[in-house]
């Protein structure tokens, strides 16, 4: 499996948060990554004497420090304010530790996911620049998203930049946390891969990687349901990509997986997943939401899966899927509230859960849940209330200061808490280090957590409204959504080229695609094709 190099940039100081015993005023939009001899670039950090730093957002890296003098400091990462400042979590990556700095030179260090930096000077030491570095995979952006609402627009710029720190060598969950391949998380994030960046290789490179790792009769990560959306993302890759090539070489994998799956459910319909039961962590604890999410997860899987039979031509594995999801469909657990499993059961269409689903907008969901809770809304044609979800749900974690979105989050946390890019003042909850739950309590909180992009293909795929009816994108149906916004714009790549839709509350669709692009319009408005 072939490695690539990292993109690799400097970013600037942009903001000194708190100061200790010295003024680093002077680091402010400092871009100098080489040591000089000139006096006046001196910046003098006494022993005892400390900074706490902002680059202004989110980044994946580490940091780059120019020294005129030898001396030993202290570094501390953070996702917050208050984790740069407090005591980090230390399990993936070190992001608290003491360093001997050189004596005219530049050392660098880390590899983490972090926006600010505090230096704890521990002996005398005079610096002439501190720098992040920023370690970004190659990729272009050729997916976009423009809309008549200004939050909107961030909103997705943000998912696209969550969604791109998380690109490393293969797709990963949170750029501070273990970096593992979770088949279970790559949903949302190979979604949103395509709406932002399109067809990239990091997308076959990660689902290759944990097909390799897991000989049958193993389930993906040791968590039997991972195994599932393996299937649903092939079948997403395939959607966009059009790749028979890449599908004939899953053909072996796809046809064994689908019979052990097909084997874990009883006479009634029910499944029956063994080894380790899991659906998300909100679901964690409730074994009936969970029973009711891996009903839904097992249907949608198999509806998936029967596509893929149908591209290789696969006439007994089509016929196995199919006879699964009649098999699935007579047995309908209640969800018990829980959304994530409601839109499952929807996706995987075996009940109607609308109710659970639509009810109480943006609460009893997580930042992974709500990427299905927007495709479910998108499959029942609800475009408006997924769109002020996004605002309402996504939107508050950017009003708190996010400049990607989080590992999880409550709109209950906001009740007297402060924001990530400031110290809590006294009397005020920290945002960070007071909530979270399960694995990821606290500082461990991953703020940039790929599987929480799902606005970004959302308002790519239903709002600019085009829809692949042959893979690859060689023949699409154009259907704007506007859900109440005046404009909207953008691009979705396609293995054909590029597709510029814009459309307004007027009527007025324009269409802009390759010769060789067959396009279909589902609308009474006026459209203009290119």
């Amino acid at each position: 499996m072939n490695s690539f190099q990292y993109r690799k940039s400097y970013q600037p100081v942009r903001r000194i948060v708190w100061s200790s015993g010295c003024d680093g005023s002077r680091l402010i939009g400092r871009e100098q990554c080489q040591c000089s001899f000139r006096a006046d670039h001196d910046i003098q950090l006494p022993a005892g004497s400390a900074l706490l730093l902002d680059f202004g957002c989110e980044l994946a890296g580490g940091a780059a420090i120019v020294t005129r003098s030898a001396g030993r400091c202290r570094l501390r990462f953070g996702e917050s304010a208050s984790e740069a400042m407090g005591s980090p979590d230390q399990t993936h990556a070190i992001h608290d530790t003491e360093l001997q700095l050189p004596a005219l030179g530049t050392f660098e260090y880390g590899t983490t996911g972090f926006r600010f930096l505090r230096i704890d000077a521990l002996e005398p030491l005079t610096l002439q620049n501190i720098l992040a570095v920023s370690l970004e995979c190659p990729a272009e952006e050729c997916g976009s998203f423009e809309c008549s609402d200004p939050r909107l627009n961030l909103i997705w710029e943000t998912a696209r930049r969550t969604v791109r720190l998380c690109m490393g060598n293969y797709l990963f969950d949170g750029v501070k946390r273990d970096r593992l391949v979770w088949m279970g998380d790559l949903y949302p994030e190979l979604k949103s891969v395509i709406a932002a960046y399109g067809c990239h290789e990091i997308l076959p490179r990660s689902l290759d990687y944990v097909r390799d790792d897991t000989p049958l009769p193993a389930t993906m990560n040791n968590i039997t349901s991972y195994s599932l959306w393996w299937i649903v993302c092939q079948s997403e890759y395939f959607r966009v990509s059009g790749r028979l090539d890449y599908l004939k070489e899953q053909h072996s994998y796809l046809r064994n997986l689908a019979k052990q799956f097909a084997s874990y459910i009883d006479e009634a319909g029910a499944e029956h997943l063994p080894g380790r039961r899991f659906l998300d962590w909100p679901s964690n604890d409730d074994d009936v939401a969970k029973h009711a999410g891996l009903q839904g997860l097992m249907a949608f899987a198999f509806r998936r899966g029967a596509e893929l039979a149908a591209a290789l031509g696969d006439r007994q594995l089509l016929e196995l899927c199919r006879t699964t999801i009649t098999r699935l469909s007579n047995h309908r657990p209640e969800c018990t509230g829980n959304k994530t499993a409601a839109a499952l059961q929807i996706l995987g269409g075996i009940a109607d859960r609308s109710e659970t689903l639509l009810s109480s907008p943006g609460k009893n969901i997580s930042t992974f849940g709500g990427a299905f809770v927007l495709d479910a809304m998108a499959q029942l044609d609800k475009i408006e209330e997924g769109v002020q979800l996004i605002r309402s749900y996504w939107g508050a974690m950017i009003d708190r200061g996010a400049t990607t979105f989080w590992e999880d989050f409550n709109l209950d946390w906001l009740e007297n808490s402060g924001r990530i890019d400031e110290l809590p003042p006294p009397g005020v909850r920290d945002l960070h280090a007071d909530y979270g739950n399960y694995c990821y309590k606290g500082l461990r909180h991953s703020l940039c957590h790929g599987w929480a992009a799902g606005p970004a293909p959302f308002l790519s795929e239903r709002v600019l409204g085009v829809r692949f009816l042959e893979p690859g994108g060689r023949r699409i149906e154009v259907a704007p959504e506007l859900g109440g916004l005046e404009f909207v714009s953008g691009v979705v790549p396609s293995a054909f080229g590029p597709i510029r839709v814009t459309a307004d509350a007027g009527g007025e669709v324009e269409v802009k695609a390759g010769e060789n692009i067959i396009v279909e319009i589902s609308t009474e408005k006026e459209v203009l094709c290119v």
